[in-house]
């Protein structure tokens, strides 16, 4: 190591404390060294010393001053980002310490858009609580447009999204699970749920349940459908909650179409059927992770156990598929057989 490097460790022991980093990120997140003083139950004084302390410890000014308040400078959003690394680094030691001082035990915070909640993570967990118990899983749900700044912010450890492409984000990490192939449902009692063949549009009359329509999985959903049937099909409600969704099938009065993964698991135990109809739209189940950041082994262990998950689910709905032909081609040639065996009584009635 250089002097220079040296001198430079020297000065930051000495000079900068975390106590006066967390102010600086308080403030910056309030704009008020009043509000940052208030929120952490110290006095303004106390902030504003611990301020001007950082600003002398790095030579230059973090915060720009008006009777408005406060707002980070280029140099302050430097500091106040690097800062949150190293709070983050210090977390991530202490769950590591946790997880090997209690054999196995940790938190992991994960984060999806709602469809997701209902079908790949509850799968995930359950197959985590066998293999791992000690590990506790904090679900929360997340519109995909807040992705790159909830892992940004460092709020959740990963994220369980469609996107494969980390939101165009440079600092995001994406992996892709599995192809979640879509299908077209409706309720038990149904009188379509009741025929072998079933072609979309015959369905475009029917009442629909339908996701907003600035939902991107929802606009694929509408590209499909149109390029199949050239049109859309007559929507009786629009929503953003994949439960409502799943409660109104049940009632056997809609159609939807919903992700495979959604009916496997999510739809589990509810009168809901799927259709005999062939979508051909798959789209990535992907796990987001933010670049650089050293996960715990709860989150690597989390990841894991998804993958194995994942490829089940891709395994499961292969065996599905094939199934289906299968049952589909016998069906076919019961029918012949039996419109044969008819047309023969029919012929021997006739030459009597």
């Amino acid at each position: 190591m250089s002097q220079n490097a040296k001198d430079t460790d020297s000065h930051i022991g000495r000079r900068l404390k975390l106590r006066d980093l967390q102010i600086l990120a308080s403030v910056a997140q309030h704009g008020s060294m009043a509000k940052a003083a208030a929120q952490l139950s110290t006095t303004q004084p106390t902030v504003s010393q611990a301020i001007a302390d950082l600003e002398d410890a790095v030579g230059v000014r973090l915060f720009d001053r008006s009777t408005q308040g406060v707002v980070p400078t280029v140099f302050g959003e430097i500091l106040v980002k690097r800062g949150a690394e190293a709070f983050d680094a210090l977390k991530q030691g202490m769950r590591d310490i946790e997880f090997h001082a209690k054999s196995g035990a940790g938190d992991v915070w994960v984060g999806g858009m709602e469809a997701l909640l209902h079908g790949l993570l509850p799968a995930v967990i359950q197959r985590l609580a066998q293999q791992h118990p000690k590990i506790i899983v904090h679900a929360n749900e997340v519109n995909p447009s807040e992705n790159v700044h909830v892992l940004s912010e460092r709020k959740l450890d990963l994220l369980i999204g469609r996107s494969t492409r980390a939101q165009g984000d440079d600092d995001l990490h994406s992996e892709t699970l599995f192809e979640d192939a879509f299908t077209v449902v409706t309720g038990a009692q149904n009188p379509w749920a009741r025929r072998r063949k079933v072609a979309l549009a015959d369905l475009m009359d029917e009442g629909w349940l339908y996701g907003e329509p600035g939902n991107a999985t929802q606009a694929r959903i509408s590209e499909t459908i149109l390029a199949k049937t050239g049109r859309l099909p007559r929507v009786a409600m629009y929503t953003t909650s994949m439960n409502l969704r799943l409660a109104l099938l049940a009632s056997g009065d809609y159609i939807s179409c919903i992700p495979g993964s959604v009916y496997r698991y999510g739809a589990a135990g509810r009168p809901i059927k799927e259709l005999p109809v062939d979508m051909a739209l798959k789209l990535p189940v992907a796990i987001l992770t933010l670049k650089n950041r050293t996960l715990s082994p709860a989150v690597k262990l989390f990841i894991e156990t998804a993958r194995e998950v994942a490829k089940t689910m891709a395994k499961d709905g292969r065996a599905e598929r094939v199934c289906v032909k299968v049952v589909t081609k016998r069906c076919e040639r019961l029918v012949q057989s039996r419109r044969a065996g008819a047309a023969f009584l029919h012929h021997e009635s006739w030459r009597r």
